[in-house]
């Protein structure tokens, strides 16, 4: 009965989204039982995959977004496929210290605690290059995700360490605007402040039972590319990009990506991982294998990436040491 209500409620929302089926990724329904969770940028795409999930595993969650009608939506949908008072929606400007100090207030009336809190919002319009976008932009890149994540630690931190229990996280992207990556230089120079921030706190709070990590969400979403601008003319791409083709994850007219429900999936894995990734940034491919998601079509499986954590003493110096240097390489 369940799983047809939750079939109808996705047939009858607006909302662009599929079933969460969490058994198909090996996660249990009452994995994050008992559990609250903040979600910014929680009513659309990957944010809405992220609040979707972490609710199918048993957490109640608080969906913080600007749009009051996705929002409402959100919490409509995730109370009907998991119970009442499942969820709440507040409607949050992330850059604005007041909506942060309201939202936390109504995240506490409401459930009492805050164990998790996953910082997600950020305007992916803000995706220009740094010679042709004003710096306006930018200022509105970094209040969105340094100075958002900033006033959301602030509010929600304190209380985790009192209890011994917490786990903070980031939905992080690439350190630099690389063709044909989604998200511009002035969307990756926010995005690497806050990524700077999550790593510091990690160093913040070691030993007090609170956990920090980024997961990097790359290629999740269900976007219709046939209205995103073009890039820049002056961008030459690799010649060698690889072919997208229309899979059963995407719908028709849509690229094939990682299915916003299979990246919450992903993140309740993280989550329930997170003090082996305390300090550490992991990008989603890896957690689908760490996790061996078996992925219903074969063709965009992710295969396993050439990478390795992180010493503490290299992330801190990761930015000097961002390229090849005097090497010929």
């Amino acid at each position: 009965m369940a799983t047809e209500t939750a079939q109808k409620t996705v047939v009858d929302t607006f909302l662009n989204i599929e079933p969460v089926d969490l058994e198909h990724a090996g996660l249990s329904k009452d994995a994050l039982k008992g559990q609250v969770a903040v979600v910014t940028g929680g009513a659309s795409n990957v944010g809405l995959g992220y609040a979707r999930a972490i609710a199918a595993a048993g957490a109640k969650v608080v969906v913080a977004d600007l749009n009051a009608e996705a929002g409402a939506e959100t919490e409509r949908v995730i109370n009907a496929e998991n119970g009442p008072d499942s969820a709440l929606f507040v409607k949050t400007d992330i850059t604005q210290e007041s909506d942060v100090k309201n939202l936390a207030s109504q995240a506490f009336a409401k459930f009492g605690k805050v164990d998790i809190l996953i910082n997600n919002a950020m305007n992916m319009r803000l995706n220009g290059p740094v010679l042709k976008s004003p710096v306006s932009d930018l200022d509105a890149s970094y209040a969105i995700s340094a100075r958002g994540v900033m006033l959301a630690v602030k509010e929600f931190v304190p209380a985790m360490i009192e209890r011994g229990y917490g786990v903070v996280t980031y939905s992080a992207t690439q350190f630099h605007y690389s063709p044909p990556m989604v998200g511009g230089s002035i969307y990756t120079a926010g995005k690497a402040a806050a990524t700077s921030l999550i790593m510091s706190l990690a160093n913040e709070v070691k030993g007090t039972g609170v956990n920090v990590f980024c997961l990097t969400p790359a290629g999740v979403g269900r976007f219709d590319f046939s209205k995103m601008p073009p890039p820049p003319k002056d961008i030459e791409l690799p010649k060698d990009l690889p072919k997208f083709e229309p899979s059963m994850f995407a719908m028709p007219g849509f690229f094939s990506m990682i299915p916003p429900e299979a990246g919450g999936a992903a993140m309740v894995y993280c989550i329930l991982h997170a003090k082996e990734l305390h300090g550490s940034g992991i990008i989603i491919n890896d957690v689908f294998t760490a996790m061996n998601y078996p992925f219903p079509n074969p063709a965009t499986a992710p295969k396993p990436m050439p990478t390795h954590r992180l010493s503490d003493m290299e992330l801190t110096m990761a930015f000097c040491t961002m390229g090849p240097g005097f090497s010929s390489r």
